[in-house]
């Protein structure tokens, strides 16, 4: 079995029909970053949430960056790769299934989320991708993520994110099958309580008709929420 080589987390959920979410911090964050979004968003999901090991000046990433923006497609895909190996650990030491398990990633989290979803779209179900940007133009294979569902909400107002890349990564995911759905909030990098409401509504069809629990077990094989 490989070896699980990130620092992480993992929280056992109280609803076994739910999604396990894989948590995915921005940088300079840590693995408990996100745990309060996870539990507005997913009550009873398990969570796994690793640390990012790369350090910028002690601020932990998922890659490194040449610039603001600028980025290596060597150390991008490496890293993608050795973070998908991890989540494939992860699932046979925890028991989760890939096809169950949505990353919701902030920044250098969700930028890692895309990659993953472009290179490695076996290890995941899907993905809430939180002020993401085009990190490799490339599109996902064809048919790749078929039957995934995808969500980019951005800032108008975000300096870090060039205001043509939120479309430019959602036609990159759509290439390879993804439905995927985009939302603009009025603000800018940091997240708001609009970005929970918004990712709150698209988990929400995962869930059965009239009740809490999600309604993965009806769902076919491979099939993203």
């Amino acid at each position: 079995m490989p070896a699980l080589t990130y620092q992480h987390l993992f929280q056992p959920g109280s609803d076994p029909a739910a999604p396990t979410l894989l948590l995915l911090h921005g940088t300079g964050g840590n693995e408990r970053d996100l745990l309060p979004l996870a539990a507005a968003i997913a009550p009873g999901s398990a969570v796994l949430s690793p640390r990012g090991d790369v350090s910028e000046g002690g601020a932990l990433r998922f890659f490194a960056r040449l610039a603001e923006g600028v980025f290596d497609v060597t150390e991008v895909t490496r890293r993608t790769h050795a973070l998908a190996d991890f989540l494939a650990a992860a699932s046979a030491k925890y028991g989760f299934e890939p096809q169950r398990l949505i990353a919701v990633g902030f920044s250098n989290g969700a930028n890692i989320t895309a990659t993953m979803l472009q290179l490695r779209p076996e290890v995941l179900g899907g993905g809430i991708l939180l002020r993401a940007m085009v990190v490799l133009d490339q599109t996902a294979a064809a048919g790749s993520l078929s039957g995934r569902r995808v969500l980019l909400v951005n800032g108008a107002r975000d300096p870090l994110v060039p205001p043509d890349h939120p479309p430019r990564l959602a036609a990159l995911l759509r290439a390879g099958g993804a439905d995927v759905t985009t939302a603009m909030m009025p603000h800018g990098h940091g997240l708001t309580h609009a970005d929970l409401a918004a990712a709150k509504q698209w988990i929400t069809p995962c869930r059965s008709p009239g009740s809490d629990t999600p309604a993965f077990s009806s769902s076919p094989p491979g099939t993203g929420c």
